[in-house]
């Protein structure tokens, strides 16, 4: 199965840490956003949103977004049901979580960081508050509870991991918001591949912020 993708993305990230816990090997194809390399006629033919993750099945099926990729991963190659529950209010709770990172949390970490490394904007307050207003929420949400979505590990938290670690490492502090801080030293030391994807992203960020000083 070909993963084209960029390693230090928190959606990219999310699906290679799952990966690893499925034991599915991929075939790396590095899109290289910065660069426009998701723009090429020949991946816009693969995925023509042009986003990524996208993988692509030896029988030609392709498919993009994180997190449909983790539902349909668990489904086809998951051993039993746990990450991604069969049960419906237990996977509606899994998929309201996913909704919640993608369209919350997420977005509101790409509104606030992004424009200060592709467009050299200096940091906004208040978009920074709508990262923290996320976070506010998810911290609400993990109140009595280990996990994103209940008491077992799913593909939420695999998201989640994600998008929360790359927060913090750009300045997010956890310890504003305990339910999450102890949800997140939890699951960093379990979750199967985060320490090496983790290290991708510190990379990522000391070769960013060379490129904004040089501007």
């Amino acid at each position: 199965m070909d993963l084209y993708a960029m390693p230090a993305s928190a959606p990219c990230r999310s699906v290679i840490m799952l990966a690893e816990a499925l034991g599915i090997k991929f075939n790396l194809k590095v899109i290289n956003t910065m660069e426009g390399e998701q723009l090429k006629p020949e991946y816009l033919k693969i995925n023509p949103q042009h986003t990524i993750p996208t993988i692509v099945e030896e029988d030609g099926f392709t498919l993009w977004e994180s997190r449909a990729i983790l539902a349909y991963l668990v489904e086809k190659y998951g051993k039993d049901d746990l990450l991604y529950p069969k049960d419906p209010q237990q996977r509606a709770l899994v998929n309201q979580r996913l909704y919640f990172d993608m369209g919350v949390l997420n977005e509101a970490f790409k509104n606030y960081f992004y424009p200060q490394f592709r467009e050299n904007k200096p940091a906004d307050p208040e978009l920074f508050k709508k990262v923290e207003d996320g976070f506010e929420l998810f911290n609400t949400f993990l109140e009595g509870q280990q996990y994103a979505a209940g008491s077992q590990q799913t593909i939420a938290d695999y998201a989640l991991l994600a998008t929360v670690s790359t927060c913090q490492l750009m300045g997010v502090q956890l310890s504003k918001f305990p339910n999450v801080d102890k949800w997140y030293q939890h699951v960093s030391k379990t979750t199967p591949g985060f320490e090496a994807s983790y290290k991708i992203v510190v990379e990522m960020k000391t070769k960013l912020e060379a490129m904004k000083k040089a501007k």
